[in-house]
């Protein structure tokens, strides 16, 4: 790993002191410049959890990807510039079924300074740019929202985004280091399994100051302040003109590159 090409990937222009300062502009810096997407999956380029892939595609070929590639790739930046890092497993809730995924259904971080612990995730779509303290029951503010992490069953913690009146559970996570390898088998589920909402339709995301910019299937969407301005279907074929205005991505090079 070249750090200061990763550190150029991601347009981050400060110091690289493992210091808390430090890790709330770097998350922000990665979580701007490098979109969330399942682009992969839908053009048959396999993703295995291998660093030295991750970086090749999020660095070198300046493509962005989801949670394992994203918090897999980052959790190694932070280890190597310093800080005290390991990677945690989470299960996100799903709407459809009212409950949490199965373990390892997301790969999340939790960073250690100065004996207080941190979630860190750049690889979770809509979520925080800061980290957030791993602090039960305080509501803590970030640029994108106010969020509350709380003791859920067992050894579990949920970490939920409050809007108003309204707590929504985003995910469930443990505080027990996992190895890359432990998240193979969800890996592999969500980029093959029908059931997965990664293979339902292609997807591209990536915030904004004061928004966020996504395409989904066939759809485009720009959001401002918490409210949609801009939503509309275009031609299927006008996919990878969107792509390229948008995310600066050649589809033509996606589809003719095989990860592997």
């Amino acid at each position: 790993m070249k750090i200061q090409d990763y550190i150029d990937r991601i347009n981050y222009k400060g110091d690289l002191t493992p210091n808390l300062e430090v890790l709330k502009q770097i998350q922000k810096a990665h979580t701007l410049n490098v979109p969330f997407e399942n682009l992969d999956i839908h053009y048959d380029n396999p993703i295995s959890l291998d660093i030295d892939k991750f970086y090749n595609k999020v660095v070198e070929k300046g493509r962005g990807g989801f949670c394992y590639e994203l918090n897999g790739l980052f959790h190694t930046l932070l280890k190597t510039i310093g800080f005290d890092s390991k990677i945690i497993s989470a299960r996100v809730y799903d709407n459809k079924k009212e409950d949490f995924g199965r373990e390892y259904d997301h790969l999340a971080i939790i960073i250690k300074l100065n004996q207080v612990e941190y979630l860190v995730d750049v690889g979770f779509g809509e979520f925080t740019f800061h980290p957030l303290e791993l602090k039960i029951g305080s509501i803590q503010s970030d640029p994108r929202g106010n969020f509350i992490i709380e003791q859920f069953e067992n050894e579990y913690y949920k970490v939920s985004k409050i809007n108003g009146e309204i707590k929504s559970g985003e995910y469930i996570f443990t505080n027990r280091k996992r190895e890359l390898n432990e998240f193979s088998e969800m890996c592999n589920y969500h980029q093959t399994d029908s059931n997965s909402h990664f293979t339902q339709k292609k997807l591209i995301s990536k915030p904004t100051e004061m928004g966020r910019v996504t395409i989904t299937g066939n759809t485009f969407k720009v959001s401002e302040g918490g409210e949609t301005i801009k939503e509309y279907e275009f031609p299927k074929e006008e996919f990878g003109k969107y792509l390229m205005d948008w995310f600066d991505l050649d589809e033509l090079q996606i589809k003719a590159t095989n990860i592997e």
